[in-house]
């Protein structure tokens, strides 16, 4: 079903999930361009561990790898586009981190309902996919919550969905397939 690679690149995108909202919750009075450089470093680390679970999926889910190879060059492109255009406007910046946010709630839904998982990691995924889906829509619809209550928001979302990768992520275990 799911190999350890892939229960490791999740691992991992918990760990960093983690770490980012640790970062935006606990010193909320960053400057935009530091935590601009904060995020386009997680999103760009995300995507290349959705490219390369997407790859690694391509024998063992030949139904839906392409999805997280197509989120994983979307997030890709995001982070290098933020890299490499540090001085965006807040306002893009809230649009990319949105859209970046609804993609991969997408994703997590789509890949709860179509794939055979079991009944544990498909809820997480769907709890998971959700809140990313609600967490975006909202960035997108409240451009007034700018400021430290934008970076709690996006802070709050990862410290949340962390844990939840990472549970799924161990449910993976041969024993529970």
């Amino acid at each position: 079903m799911i190999d350890q690679g892939t229960k490791n690149l999740m691992i991992f995108e918990g760990m960093i999930s983690i770490a980012f909202g640790i970062a935006s919750v606990f010193w909320p009075g960053l400057t935009i361009l530091t935590l601009l450089y904060i995020f386009a470093s997680f999103i760009l680390v995300l995507g290349l561990i959705n490219m390369m679970g997407g790859v690694s999926q391509i024998k063992s889910n030949p139904s839906s790898w392409y999805l997280k190879l197509i989120v994983g060059v979307l997030e890709l492109g995001v982070g290098v586009y933020l890299l490499r255009h540090p001085k965006v406007t807040f306002a893009t910046f809230i649009l990319l981190i949105g859209f970046a946010l609804i993609f991969n709630g997408l994703f997590k839904l789509v890949t709860s309902v179509s794939e055979k998982l079991p009944s544990t990691l498909m809820t997480l995924l769907l709890i998971s996919g959700l809140l990313s889906l609600g967490v975006g829509i909202f960035v997108l619809f409240q451009p007034a919550t700018a400021g430290v209550a934008f970076v709690w928001i996006v802070g709050l979302y990862a410290l949340i969905t962390g844990p939840l990768i990472i549970a799924a992520a161990n449910d993976m275990s041969p024993s529970k397939k």
